[in-house]
């Protein structure tokens, strides 16, 4: 029997009205079995001898207004194999509910706070949980998937799943969070099959924010001068300018500029109209190429 060995946590991010789970197992691709999640309604993690259908009708449940609590009780009172069932859920409210059948393989167990879940099996000791609670309290002021992020790594730091590493995932919901606007999937990453996966997870998250990110103005490089050179020297190094080294944002130079940085999927971090763009961005061309 599939036994997706894991720890998790699931949490509400009330400034963002967002919804998250972080999940790391020694199991492939766990999060398609693990994480469930839908802005408006809630998060599920189910894992142990995972009932997908936990996910599902969870998140029915909870978009019709029950309770994190008692969607647990009605999930597992129809399971005949709820001792060997593990949950976590936080519902609308930012309400939260854990549980852990009897029969889970040890160590197992959860706990719930302010908005959040943690729960895991198989793993090492309890200390994998209290490292993930303290952690995640103790960045209340990080953006969401930080947060869940950081609590993962201190799960992993703390010994983790006791069979060993294989994939992990963030996955965060909001309402029009999604590219464009048009689905709620604000940050939706899994790393599938890999020796350090929550490692991999969080370079792929630094990634994230450095392409849909937004600095404030003040941290906006004006596209003129001695920023706008390098700019050049570098674009016409890679085949995208053929003018002057001049430091002046003439039409060649946007031109040049909308193509490279559009190559690069830099676009919403360029405002190409403006003469600007963000900081973290400007840099990394300036570094990368």
């Amino acid at each position: 029997m599939i036994y997706p060995s894991t720890y998790s946590i699931v949490a509400y991010d009330r400034m963002e009205n967002a919804w998250g789970i972080a999940v790391a197992s020694k199991f492939l691709a766990a999060s398609v079995v693990v994480s469930w999640a839908r802005a408006g309604a809630g998060a599920v993690a189910t894992q142990a001898h995972a009932n997908a259908s936990y996910g599902i009708h969870g998140l029915e449940l909870m978009e019709d207004g029950v309770s994190a609590e008692k969607v647990i009780n009605d999930l597992i009172s129809n399971d005949p194999d709820r001792d060997i069932r593990q949950v976590g859920l936080v519902d609308k409210n930012g309400d939260a509910a854990t549980y852990t059948g009897q029969s889970c393989h040890k160590w197992a167990s959860g706990l719930t706070g302010d908005g959040f879940a943690i729960q895991g099996n198989i793993l090492t000791d309890e200390d994998v949980i209290q490292r993930m609670n303290k952690t995640f309290i103790s960045d209340y002021d990080q953006p969401i998937h930080w947060r869940l992020y950081r609590a993962l790594l201190a799960g992993e730091q703390a010994g983790g799943d006791r069979r060993g590493k294989q994939s992990a995932a963030i996955l965060v919901v909001k309402e029009n969070g999604g590219y464009g606007g048009f689905t709620d999937r604000w940050i939706d990453y899994r790393v599938d099959d890999h020796p350090d996966p929550v490692i991999r997870l969080g370079e792929i998250l630094e990634l994230h924010d450095l392409y849909f990110q937004k600095s404030p103005r003040s941290d906006q490089v004006r596209l003129t001068g001695a920023p706008l050179c390098k700019l050049q020297k570098l674009m016409k190094r890679l085949g995208y300018y053929h003018g002057d080294i001049n430091g002046w944002y003439d039409a060649q130079t946007r031109k040049a500029l909308e193509s490279f940085v559009g190559t690069e999927n830099f676009e919403e971090r360029a405002y190409l109209d403006v003469g600007r763009i963000d900081r973290p961005v400007y840099e990394y061309l300036l570094n990368h190429f």
